[in-house]
């Protein structure tokens, strides 16, 4: 069964994979003391500028988490839409781990407003509330929408302005500037983030994300961090070696844009049929729809994908993911499956 529920479920990209094997050959210095890491993380700073720090964790969550861990202190807090990843699919996990409070706010299409920002300013020097210490916001959204270059330079400019810093949430960043048009630090680096979570597995590899620091008195304790949040991988350069393959000759945007275009395709394919409504921008590899009820189990027999509002009960609202494993002919075939759930 093909997948439009997440870019999770996809396989492993085959360059990724023979990186791997390529990888698992002898000995090799546990913890990152080994080749691969090296040209790994000279890899990152090819893309990003020679001074950027680089650290590799397991998953999206850790990533997150260990890097506002590294911003912020527990009686500080953090400013995020309501439908951030921090938010609302972490289980918790930067509360309890951070101890700190993460104040969210009704996004529109799940992106951040300088307005947003600055309703929490009064907040500061005042001892009875949690400190607004790191704007963090998700590239691309939740939603599937993108942040323009100029809004994320401008919570960039408030946030430093107030003492601040911005983290980005950057597990599709690769579909993001694709879409956009940008390199990985135009996106980033060039706009005022300050720590990047850069996402891979959602991009054609097996596992491993990585944390990055543009300012390098921020990651001074990452070291630390990092190994007292349990992901200190022992045999590293299998995460490694995955990210030096995403990062050569372009893979990593070929991948993003393979999923970006079929998403368009997927968009364009379904707005056409009777009682199918698109409901939020395609931007990047995202499709939000609405259907009727009666077809969603009908379409799930075939097809595996998630209910994103179920209300109203007669046309919830879905969600398609397309990945970098999608087809012509799967989003074909999952049209004319739709079509034929809805006879």
């Amino acid at each position: 069964m093909r997948s439009f529920a997440s870019d999770n479920n996809s396989g492993v990209h085959p360059l990724v994979l023979t990186a791997l094997c390529e990888a698992n050959s002898g000995h090799a210095i546990g913890y990152g003391d080994d080749p691969w890491t090296k040209e790994a993380t000279q890899a990152f700073r090819r893309e990003f500028g020679p001074d950027a720090e680089v650290f590799f964790v397991f998953l999206g969550t850790a990533a997150n988490v260990l890097a506002l861990n590294a911003l912020t202190r527990p009686h500080e807090c953090v400013i995020c839409a309501q439908s951030a990843h921090i938010n609302v699919d972490e289980c918790g996990a930067p509360e309890r781990f951070l101890g700190s409070k993460l104040l969210s706010f009704p996004a529109i299409n799940g992106k951040l407003d300088v307005k947003d920002v600055e309703s929490a300013l009064h907040l500061l020097g005042n001892e009875h509330h949690a400190q607004p210490k790191t704007v963090s916001i998700t590239q691309c959204t939740e939603l599937g929408t993108l942040y323009q270059p100029r809004e994320i330079r401008a919570l960039a400019d408030l946030a430093h302005a107030n003492g601040m810093r911005l983290h980005m949430d950057g597990a599709r960043i690769g579909n993001a500037a694709a879409s956009l048009g940008q390199s990985l630090a135009q996106a980033t680096r060039d706009l005022g983030v300050d720590v990047l979570s850069f996402g891979g597995t959602k991009n054609g590899m097996m596992y491993g994300e990585a944390v990055v620091f543009f300012r390098s008195e921020l990651a001074a304790q990452f070291r630390y961090i990092r190994k007292q949040g349990m992901q200190l991988a022992s045999k590293m350069r299998y995460v490694s070696a995955q990210f030096t393959a995403m990062l050569t000759n372009g893979l990593w945007r070929e991948s993003a844009a393979q999923a970006n275009s079929m998403a368009q395709l997927l968009a364009r394919t379904v707005s056409s049929i009777p009682g199918v409504t698109v409901t939020r921008p395609v931007e990047t590899n995202a499709v939000f729809a609405r259907i009727p009820a009666r077809a969603v189990h009908a379409l799930q027999k075939r097809f595996f994908f998630y209910v994103w509002d179920p209300t109203p009960e007669n046309t919830p609202e879905v969600r398609w993911m397309c990945s970098f494993d999608t087809t012509e002919d799967d989003v074909n075939a999952f049209a004319q499956a739709l079509r034929d759930a809805l006879k």
